[in-house]
């Protein structure tokens, strides 16, 4: 199981919750967070944790305070921002209570029905994103058959406002890590609900498993949020941000990172450069102040995603130039072909060579070249291959700063590991 370091745990709510504004704000502590307002005539929840949170969370803020829900807002559609919703349905129908108002984005609404559709699917997917925290062995680590649907819901562009009580409620509509997500601006409180917009930590554009995310809307949204002058700054994950300079050096210095990887990928596609060279480039050019900001720590998104996700927003599946790859022959045939001019052994010798120089990933390649090209299982060279690639996986999975990443090449090891076993006991 990966360790998970103090910027992860705070990510997953491993954190004190936190109470401000002459006590009438809270942030409750959760994956994801879920900010709580109060006001003469009730609550409004801004975002729901994951559903396995709902316990958790109804038993805090009724530990804080017993006022009527009135208004339930969904930043995204994502699982970790709006199913934790029960135990507080369960209470209003016991008490006879009338049912708050649930707002949410148009997009949020065919978000849940694509995730109805892909209901296996994204089961499947979110235990491979998270399998270092041992989610594999529940049946359904998420589902979308049952939601809470909107009662009010925002159109487009248009922002929608309401009062209640003394507080005036402000909704913005802005894409980043998705298109259907929301911020909430409270001027009597100094107060932004940013949601999945800011995680304090490098945005989640262009994770590998996920749909397009958007850089450059990404960096809009937040210095609209600056022109907020806000004092209070509730994440989607991650402490609570506190303190107008603090609040306005977090959102700038994102939303400068997000307009550099964006801008400095348009300028390479402009030069008509294919991705790999793009890529290499980026990652050279990558300024320290970015590297080492503490709210731009690569812990769950990573510079290295956002340069695909840029990309992958303004060009095609087809990425290398190379007309080769445009209709590719098999990987294992190709690996077959190699291995009829030289031999498994060489192969091998040579993954080791570039093993003992530090040279991991080009060591990979050669190490496939042999897994995907011998036809038979009773090989001694097939073995030490695989046991050198696992050995390889483990290493770069330990050193790998980004969950996302780590979680998948750690995957990819187990993998390996579960047929070694296999191809021993045989």
């Amino acid at each position: 199981m990966r360790i998970i370091n103090k910027g992860m745990m705070d990510w997953f709510g491993m954190f004190p919750s936190s109470t401000f504004a002459d006590n009438t704000c809270h942030l409750i502590a959760g994956m994801a967070n879920t900010g709580v307002i109060e006001t003469e005539e009730g609550l409004i929840i801004f975002d729901l944790p994951m559903k396995q949170y709902g316990k958790k969370l109804f038993r805090e803020i009724r530990a804080i305070t017993s006022k009527k829900v009135k208004y339930i807002i969904f930043s995204h559609g994502h699982f970790d921002h709006c199913f934790a919703y029960e135990p507080f349905i369960e209470e209003i129908n016991e008490k006879r209570w009338e049912m708050p108002q649930v707002i949410a984005h148009e997009n949020c609404i065919k978000r849940f029905k694509k995730y109805k559709m892909l209901d296996r699917y994204h089961d499947w997917l979110n235990k491979q994103q998270f399998a270092s925290m041992g989610v594999g062995r529940q049946k359904f680590l998420v589902t979308a058959q049952e939601t809470l649907e909107p009662t009010i819901i925002m159109r487009g562009d248009k922002p929608y406002t309401f009062k209640l009580g003394e507080c005036t409620f402000e909704l913005y509509h802005d894409i980043g890590e998705t298109d259907d997500s929301i911020w909430l601006w409270v001027p009597e409180k100094k107060l932004i609900c940013a949601g999945d917009l800011f995680v304090s930590s490098f945005p989640n554009v262009g994770n590998p498993y996920k749909v397009q995310r958007y850089p450059k809307e990404w960096a809009l949204a937040m210095e609209k949020m600056l022109a907020k002058n806000a004092e209070y700054l509730i994440p989607g994950h991650g402490p609570l941000i506190e303190g107008d300079d603090k609040v306005r050096d977090v959102l700038s210095i994102t939303a400068e990172a997000m307009h550099f990887v964006h801008d400095e990928v348009v300028k390479r596609m402009n030069e008509g450069k294919w991705f790999e060279q793009i890529y290499h480039e980026m990652l050279d050019i990558y300024p320290d102040k970015f590297k080492n900001h503490h709210h731009l720590r690569e812990m769950y998104g990573c510079y290295r995603f956002a340069i695909h996700a840029t990309y992958r927003l303004y060009h095609g599946w087809y990425n290398s130039g190379n007309p080769t790859d445009l209709f590719p022959a098999k990987s294992t045939d190709i690996a077959k072909e190699f291995l009829l001019i030289n031999s498994e052994e060489k192969y091998l010798e040579h993954a080791k060579s570039l093993y003992n120089e530090r040279k991991l990933q080009l060591a990979l390649h050669f190490l496939d070249v042999i897994i995907h090209g011998i036809e038979t299982n009773h090989n001694e060279f097939l073995l030490e291959a695989m046991k050198l690639k696992y050995k390889i996986l483990r290493q770069k999975s330990k050193k790998e700063p980004s969950f996302i990443a780590s979680n998948i090449i750690a995957n990819s090891a187990l993998q390996i590991k579960k047929r070694l076993k296999e191809l021993e006991e045989n």
